[in-house]
């Protein structure tokens, strides 16, 4: 192992326990659903009140669903025999990885999630723990439990309980890897009944993906699994029962000569199995899905640069067709739920099967294309599985599996209308950071360079890791070598990152490029070549002349002075956009519900109609860069009445922008609250806004928009992002006090995302 390699690794599983460890510890909490405010209220939710629901639950047990949070509420049980990559290690070390799997219960179906590890191995007694607790959950779902204990703990519980049930570890990969198989196929150009399957490896989710396959078409003579001793063959002795069912009357012994002239191969196995030889001996267009992790049976790159027909899907995020369980637990236990499932059966797995095959080859949204920085995803080699940024996902799949279990017959509950279920689906989604993945994962399909000032704080040097370890930009440093350096090394942060110092002798070129560029631009306006000189060796002045040169690609200043005093070289050095007369800064707020922005909130202390308005356009843009479509509510004290002189200033700035840009969606002056409700604007029904609230907010002055952004942020009710400056040419930020690490990072990322924009547009 290198010591670049090492260190990578040390730094990452430090920031592993750091993130683990942080406050509050763990990474799922339980809050409260209810108003609980006053002394009623927890009447209400504790003695007297609570003895009303719980005889009508006693008298009639199916309004259980109706005055509790059963209905949507998942138990994450484990006892620890088969984690990740770690194997038996116990409940109580599995339990960071059954919060984990918590956390994506909630963040992609807004499903809340108790997470159980039960120390005990023995089968039976582990079924009756089960048992004795599931009254308390609308689903259960099984993980990280070793084969064969496994196969008979989830049949027994599928048996003898009527809630829905699945273990994930099986059923999770056999269904998004059956819809990969489908298109991949189709692709292929074969068909399921007539093509040879190798199967690499035995254990629980091998055996479930071969059956599903098998319910799909595949024959069950045309199969050859193999174990770590080789073909499961008629020569074999003392097989598992699931074993016994796939041994084949073959002499073939060995996955070398299993896979000559098979047509897919499916590897649940181990890394590196698969040589290039093996692949060649495949018969035409291979399908090979190797889901080994993190190492795959054949590497990506060896696999492609061996066969150019090869159809290939890995466990991997970095490589196209990730076969990834999150495109489908959490939307299939959503659909599941909200019919009030008994169950979860073959009918509703082969539906969102389906429902994942069919949404590959519909057209991706721009949000979606936006998310993976790709030019054109379309249905092909490289790409026949959904993505999982897709938000397509909740609605396709989870209404395909409440459709399904309503027609088998073990829903309790009848959906009526399921053009009204999606929509509620879409509103339960916007509670999560889907738009801060959706960011990072653009930044990394291209990351930039980005260079971070105030780079001997803490807080900047840890977003400085972050950003190189997650690949999001290319950071480098800002400041005095030496303290970064000493910083760096009481920190324990170890980097290696380029470390710029002004004053440094390896800059004596740049920093006469520098003094000539700023003299140059500031001669007429009261500087010197003197002054120009001793400025250049500052980091307010070297950071803006860095990007002016092109020697850095993106800029984040700040984080420990004055937003006026750190903003005022970056104007001086940084020309404007063309048409841009007074830049801007935005807030991204990102609430509960949906994202939402504020302008201006640092620069124009109190901004004429005329600058609203040029405001405004610069704000619709940027919502715009981020796969959102804006709706502007310009600020004010009063809804279209326009009595004040601010509301004058509003009304104004509205009137022209109707005039001049009329298919912009943007009206006021509104007060906010009126703008983000949707009862209250119909009580207007000439608004532009109609009844869909508005998502980005101009605000009339810097002190009410600069004031509304910090109350939210102290109040911590929200993550809040920026500000970002809106109308320069190049991308650079400037930080808020005090930046928090996320904050940084989230900051440094649009400046990665700014950059590749105007690339784009530079090469059109």
């Amino acid at each position: 192992m290198s010591s670049k390699t090492h260190r990578d690794e040390k730094n990452f599983n430090q920031a592993a326990l750091d993130y683990h460890k942080a406050e509050p510890k763990g990474k799922i909490e339980v809050i409260p659903s209810k108003p609980h405010s006053s002394q009623r209220d927890l009447s209400l939710a504790y003695s007297p009140g609570v003895a009303v629901p719980c005889m009508e639950i006693h008298d009639k047990p199916e309004t259980v669903y109706d005055y509790t949070g059963k209905g949507n509420l998942v138990a994450v049980i484990s006892n620890g025999t088969a984690v990740l990559g770690l194997g038996d290690i116990g409940a109580e070390a599995s339990k960071p990885v059954m919060e984990g799997k918590g956390l994506l219960f909630k963040i992609f179906a807004d499903i809340n999630v108790f997470d159980i590890e039960i120390n005990e191995k023995d089968p039976d007694k582990f079924i009756e723990i089960v048992k004795g607790i599931a009254p308390t959950f609308g689903g259960i779902n099984l993980e990280d439990i070793k084969a064969p204990e496994a196969f008979y703990i989830e049949q027994r519980l599928k048996e003898e309980l009527d809630i829905p049930l699945m273990h994930d570890d099986q059923h999770g990969t056999a269904i998004i890897s059956a819809a990969a198989l489908i298109n991949s196929l189709q692709i292929a150009n074969k068909k399921i009944e007539e093509v040879k399957m190798v199967v690499n490896g035995a254990g629980a989710a091998a055996i479930a993906c071969t059956n599903l396959y098998i319910s799909l078409g595949l024959k069950r003579e045309n199969v050859l699994m193999c174990d770590s001793k080789g073909v499961i063959n008629h020569k074999r002795e003392n097989l598992t029962p699931e074993k016994i069912d796939f041994v084949a009357h073959t002499d073939i012994e060995t996955l070398e000569d299993a896979v000559k002239g098979s047509d897919v191969f499916v590897g649940l196995s181990k890394g590196n199995v698969m040589t290039p030889e093996m692949l060649l001996s495949m018969n035409e267009n291979p399908i090979v899905f190797a889901l080994a992790n993190p190492d795959p049976e054949i590497a990506y790159n060896v696999a492609i640069e061996t066969r150019k027909d090869v159809i290939m899907a890995t466990g991997r995020s970095d490589y196209p067709n990730q076969v990834n369980n999150v495109l489908g637990f959490p939307y299939i236990f959503r659909g599941a739920l909200d019919v009030q499932a008994k169950g979860i059966n073959e009918a509703m797995k082969l539906a969102a099967v389906h429902a994942i095959a069919d949404l590959a080859k519909e057209p991706v949204p721009e949000a979606v294309i936006l998310a993976y920085n790709i030019q054109n995803l379309q249905f092909g080699r490289e790409y026949f599985i959904p993505k999982p940024f897709d938000n397509r996902l909740i609605t396709k799949v989870s209404s395909a599996v409440a459709k399904a279990a309503v027609e088998s017959g073990i829903a309790r509950k009848t959906i009526t209308n399921f053009e009204e279920y999606e929509n509620s689906l879409l509103d339960r989604m916007g509670r999560d950071e889907k738009l801060v993945r959706m960011m990072q994962n653009r930044a990394k399909a291209n990351p930039k360079r980005i260079t971070l000032g105030n780079a001997e704080e803490y807080n900047v040097l840890k977003a400085a890791q972050i950003l190189y370890e997650e690949g999001i930009a290319y950071p480098s440093l800002l400041g005095n070598k030496k303290y970064i350096k000493e910083q760096m090394e009481h920190f324990g942060i170890n980097l290696d990152i380029p470390i710029i110092d002004p004053s440094d002798d390896d800059q004596k070129e740049n920093r006469k490029k520098y003094r000539e560029t700023l003299w140059k631009l500031r001669q007429r306006k009261g500087m010197n070549e003197y002054k120009a000189k001793r400025f250049v060796r500052q980091r307010d002045y070297f950071g803006p002349l860095m990007l002016k040169h092109g020697d850095t690609d993106g800029l984040i200043v700040g984080f420990s002075k004055n937003y006026t005093s750190v903003l005022r070289p970056v104007l001086e050095v940084i020309e404007k956009d063309k048409g841009v007369d007074k830049v801007a800064a935005m807030m991204m707020i990102l609430s509960e519900k949906k994202p939402i922005f504020f302008a201006d909130t640092s620069i124009n202390q109190n901004p004429t109609a005329e600058d609203l308005v040029n405001i405004a356009k610069m704000a619709e843009f940027t919502v715009k860069s981020f796969a959102i479509e804006p709706r502007i509510a310009m600020l004010g004290f009063e809804n279209f009445a326009a009595i004040s002189e601010t509301s004058k200033k509003v009304a104004k700035a509205v009137s022209i922008l109707h005039e001049k840009y009329p298919k912009m969606v943007v009206d006021g002056e509104i007060q906010p609250d009126f703008a983000m409700n949707s009862d209250h604007l119909s009580d207007y029904p000439f608004s532009k806004l109609g009844t869909t609230p508005a998502n980005t907010f101009i605000f009339p002055n810097l002190e009410s928009a600069n004031l509304s952004y910090k109350i939210i942020r102290g109040m911590k009710v929200a993550q809040v992002i920026g500000p970002i400056l809106m109308g320069l040419k190049q991308p650079v930020h400037v930080l808020q006090m005090r930046s928090s690490v996320d904050e940084i990072v989230n900051l440094a990322t649009i400046a990665v995302l700014d950059a590749q924009r105007r690339e784009k547009k530079d090469k059109k």
